[in-house]
């Protein structure tokens, strides 16, 4: 799962009306007072198809106020396939915000280890506001299309003017279509409703994989109920102290170090399309790639009409970054465009970065993810302060830094914030706690585990020095031997452990 480079998909701190949890096990097998019949529910559990079971679990809309309204988290699980050696529940997260837990487990639950599928019910929940789980609803799929085909690296006021009206838009449309939600998506939220979920699946302790802002949620639920867990691994993680302003910059970094690690392999083969000269020299074609579709647009072939712009070319080039077997296809994508002037490979990238279906609908990702991370962090009010922040990007990152810092523009307009700074998260008096980072990683750069890790006063540094976003399920057998022994055994590799 992603996470989402067109809203710079990460999250941090608060949300409103959320109690302090009781943070150990024993409290919260009754519940906290006032979510007793939260805590105490028995779901109806149903085949869905191929092996696994589904239900819906209640949740409190407003945890300051769980008389006034609930919302219902869709649940799917594939049992253990060893119920005699069944250990418990591992609940997963794939990120975003936004992405569905139940297509993820529903699509990768068999990827995972034998000795977890064994012992394990795996299981997966659209969290608050995603998917099937009272989704956030904003904007039409026409007027998703055009939001995403804007010129997100404007290079004139007019182009400032037209990424302002569409990011102010698609927040008005939220709020005219999901009020009564936004103000209750964020993560302090979800990682409560992990605990209610923990409590229904009957685990005394969690445990707990979770992907990219996965890593997020997941590292709240350890701060929030440090005692309620059994084993927890955030892979791909998010640091938690890091501002919106500084989680741009450093994503924008991720993402330059992942496309020239991709250059670097690609000027070696054969019939590279960005040539056989020297990286640098790759990067410049990428470059003039974007330059030319700012001013004249690839040819579409699909018939749909859709512009194939400079937003959706990066968005195209963005999305193989994250998995290395797609390298191949990222240089079919670009020989069609550098030598042929077509863009409809890359539109397709673009298309699965945004989740855009093959009818022209979209799921709900990309509208999760602007109201999960709008609450999250303070981000800046005003235009200039983008600009700014989008010229220090630039610097840095002069291929995706524009396009990420204008990508969250939509956050100045949002209708709900909040006003708490990000901090770290100690999680203090957990157990083990293994955070995993890719060294180039492009979505969250390997910086970025090394700071959780040393921020949980329990964490323990797993490293896979190689490419694409996150580690597990990504085929390396020294990672998936740390992962799957720790889960079963809660015996933590040892503390900066490499793989290669």
């Amino acid at each position: 799962m992603v996470a989402m480079i067109a809203a710079a998909a990460l999250a941090a701190t608060a949300c409103t009306g959320v109690q302090e949890p009781s943070g150990s096990a024993k409290a919260s097998e009754q519940g906290p007072a006032g979510l007793e019949s939260f805590y105490g529910q028995h779901p109806t559990w149903s085949d869905c198809k191929e092996g696994f079971q589904c239900a819906d679990v209640r949740v409190p809309l407003d945890y300051g106020k769980p008389n006034t309204g609930e919302l219902k988290l869709k649940v799917i699980r594939l049992p253990a396939s060893n119920r005699a050696a069944r250990i418990g529940s591992l609940v997963t997260n794939p990120g975003g915000p936004g992405g569905s837990g139940v297509e993820f487990v529903r699509s990768a639950a068999r990827a995972f280890g034998t000795s977890l599928r064994d012992r394990f019910d795996i299981v997966g929940f659209d969290p608050r506001g995603v998917g099937q789980s009272d989704p956030v609803h904003c904007e039409s799929p026409k007027q998703l299309d055009q939001y995403f085909a804007t010129d997100t690296s404007p290079d004139n006021q007019a182009e400032v003017n037209q990424i302002a009206a569409v990011s102010k838009e698609f927040a008005q449309g939220c709020q005219a279509n999901s009020s009564r939600l936004l103000p209750h998506v964020g993560t302090v939220n979800a990682a409560r409703d992990i605990d209610i979920l923990r409590a229904v699946l009957g685990d005394q302790k969690l445990t707990y994989y979770g992907a990219s802002y996965g890593t997020y949620l997941g590292a709240f639920y350890a701060d929030q109920f440090p005692r309620n867990i059994r084993a927890m691994v955030l892979d791909g993680a998010v640091d938690p102290k890091l501002s919106a302003e500084q989680v741009n910059i450093e994503q924008a970094k991720g993402f330059e170090r992942a496309l020239r690690s991709f250059a670097t392999d690609c000027v070696k083969k054969p019939n590279c399309p960005l040539g056989n000269g020297s990286v640098d020299e790759a990067l410049n074609q990428v470059s003039a790639l974007l330059a030319r579709t700012d001013q004249t647009p690839l040819r579409n072939s699909t018939g749909d009409g859709r512009t194939i712009d400079e937003a959706i070319v990066a968005l195209g080039i963005a999305q193989p970054l994250y998995v290395k077997q797609l390298w191949p296809f990222l240089r079919l994508a670009l020989t069609q465009a550098i030598k042929n002037g077509d863009g409809t490979s890359l539109l397709a990238s673009a298309d699965e970065q945004v989740e855009r279906k093959p009818d022209g609908t979209y799921t709900n990702l990309m509208e999760a993810n602007n109201a999960v991370n709008c609450i999250d962090k303070p981000y800046a009010h005003d235009v200039p302060a983008f600009q700014r922040q989008a010229d220090e990007a630039k610097k840095v990152a002069p291929r995706f830094g524009p396009f990420i810092v204008w990508s969250t523009l939509i956050c100045g307009y949002w209708p709900v914030r909040t006003t708490e700074a990000p901090r770290p998260l100690a999680a203090t008096g957990s157990p083990p706690i293994v955070v995993v980072g890719t060294t180039r990683d492009p979505a969250t750069p390997y910086e970025w585990a090394k700071g959780l890790a040393s921020e949980l006063t329990s964490g323990v540094l797993l490293s896979l020095d190689g490419d694409g976003h996150t580690a597990y399920l990504q085929g390396n057998p020294c990672i998936s031997s740390a992962v799957e022994t720790y889960l079963t055994t809660e015996k933590p590799p040892a503390k900066g452990t490499l793989c290669r």
